[in-house]
């Protein structure tokens, strides 16, 4: 591990200080995405996000510097996160009631600090001692890194999912479930 990396847990409230640094992280390491990736799209899914019950952020710093972060929320009872499923799910899958699927929305690690164990360890910090059911993520089906990892972890690919924003890509969904860590 690398030495003086410090990981932080934030509620919304806690990472409100911090929203620049998100930010700014966000757009270097999708620098180059398109339209998808424009810093205002993210702000505002980010603000929304952070409007969820039970949101939390972990942060990766070393030496006060932001080298990478994830967070995620449960899905409440009325979720869109399901919405723009591509291929047939068994019957209840999209069912949520608050404390049934945590949804892992982002983790991003600056390019200059991957490959060291950051990624892994943020995820590590996030999922334990979650008490949900199991788990999701989407990650876009050209990025076979993210995958990799996220198979390591034990995820599985379950189907194709196209969100409603506006130029937003296909991805991937991935779940896991019980034990998440």
């Amino acid at each position: 591990m690398i030495k003086g990396l410090r990981l932080r847990h934030y509620s919304a409230d806690g990472a409100k200080a911090t929203i620049e640094q998100l930010v700014d992280l966000y757009l270097k390491v999708y620098a180059g995405g398109g339209e998808f990736y424009s810093e205002e799209r993210y702000r505002i899914q980010l603000d929304l996000h952070m409007q969820r019950v039970g949101w939390e952020l972990v942060a990766a710093t070393v030496e006060r510097e932001l080298v990478g972060y994830i967070y995620g929320f449960p899905l409440p009872l009325q979720t869109r996160w399901w919405e723009g499923i591509q291929e047939p799910v068994p019957p209840g899958f999209t069912e949520e009631d608050g404390t049934r699927t945590f949804a892992l929305s982002e983790l991003l690690v600056d390019s200059a600090w991957r490959r060291q164990g950051i990624a892994t360890a943020l995820y590590d910090e996030l999922v334990a001692g979650r008490t949900e059911l199991r788990a999701t993520l989407l990650v876009r089906p050209d990025n076979i890194a993210a995958q990799s990892a996220y198979h390591s972890w034990g995820w599985i690919r379950v189907t194709t999912l196209r969100p409603s924003w506006e130029n937003a890509p296909t991805f991937v969904v991935m779940l896991r479930t019980t034990e998440m860590s």
